[in-house]
């Protein structure tokens, strides 16, 4: 591994994330995963079940 990448690494660990790159990261996971099981299944489609969700909360 080089210096400067474990510079970046070593820099990473200590910072917080904000709650849309929460909501950005939970959301490329679940497409992610839903797309291994249907390569039909879009981030459209995603992003319209993360919104249905927050609505209903």
């Amino acid at each position: 591994m080089t210096d400067k990448l474990q510079k970046l690494i070593d820099a990473s660990r200590n910072r917080q994330m904000s709650d849309a790159e929460k909501e950005a990261q939970r959301r490329s996971f679940a497409f992610g995963n839903a797309n291994i099981e249907n390569a039909r299944v879009t981030r459209a489609m995603v992003d319209s079940a993360a919104q249905k969700t927050t609505q209903s909360n």
